[in-house]
């Protein structure tokens, strides 16, 4: 993808096991009418996108049709859930 690696970040897998990975500078994630900013953590060749992302888009994956969906609460636009203690 042509991202500049800016530094190092500690991942911890579902294994428990722990490596030193390269993390982006901010990267704009597009996905139809929606949009958010993040770092990119890189890993290998493959591009996954995280519960973080899906979050901030509120997508919703549907796995019976591989496919993301907008949050069917929210079809026209992200809306961001706040839990005030």
């Amino acid at each position: 993808m042509g991202l500049r690696i800016r530094g190092q970040r500690i991942a911890q897998y579902a294994n428990g096991s722990e490596e030193s990975i390269g993390f982006t500078g901010p990267v704009i994630v597009t996905w139809e009418n929606r949009e958010t900013l993040d770092e990119a953590l890189v890993v290998g060749n493959e591009v996954l996108i995280g519960q973080v992302i899906l979050e901030k888009l509120d997508l919703l994956v549907d796995c019976k049709n591989q496919r993301l969906i907008p949050n069917p609460a929210h079809p026209d636009y992200p809306v961001a859930m706040i839990k005030i203690a």
